[in-house]
């Protein structure tokens, strides 16, 4: 593949998110329902919007999401929580709350960790002596 620019990792990462959403939720072994499944006649369902759903994620989106979120582990824990976060469209207030940080250093982080995981899939070393700022101007 072409070299990764942070939009491309920024997508991947919505991408797989996405995924991991659309999945179904664990329940707990032995599950049942003891109610007999409702079917509305046509009348309840005059003036409703009707109920839409989106496919399943096949294997292959699975697969890709789950590599995806390998990429997390190049990163400190908070900060990968932080790009999950985001991508999980999660607002910049409860983020800030969270971390109890500004919204400029949570934005910031948030750069830092997509600029070090864009170096990491371009196959480059991120330098160990250097600031967020100089990272986040050499990955775009």
């Amino acid at each position: 593949m072409a070299d990764w620019t942070r939009a491309m990792v920024e997508d991947q990462i919505e991408t797989a998110a996405e995924v991991f959403r659309a999945l179904p939720g664990v329940r707990p072994q032995g599950y049942s329902n003891a109610w007999p499944e409702y079917f509305h006649s046509f009348g309840d369902k005059v003036g409703q919007q009707p109920e839409t759903r989106r496919p399943r994620p096949g294997p292959r989106a699975i697969t890709e999401a789950e590599a995806t979120l390998l990429w997390l582990r190049w990163l400190e824990p908070h900060d990968a929580r932080l790009v999950w976060l985001r991508a999980n469209r999660t607002a910049w207030k409860p983020i800030c709350w969270e971390f109890g940080i500004s919204r400029a250093t949570a934005n910031r982080r948030w750069e830092y960790g997509l600029s070090v995981i864009t170096w990491r899939l371009n196959g480059k070393r991120v330098p160990a002596k250097r600031s967020m700022d100089h990272v986040i101007q050499r990955a775009r």
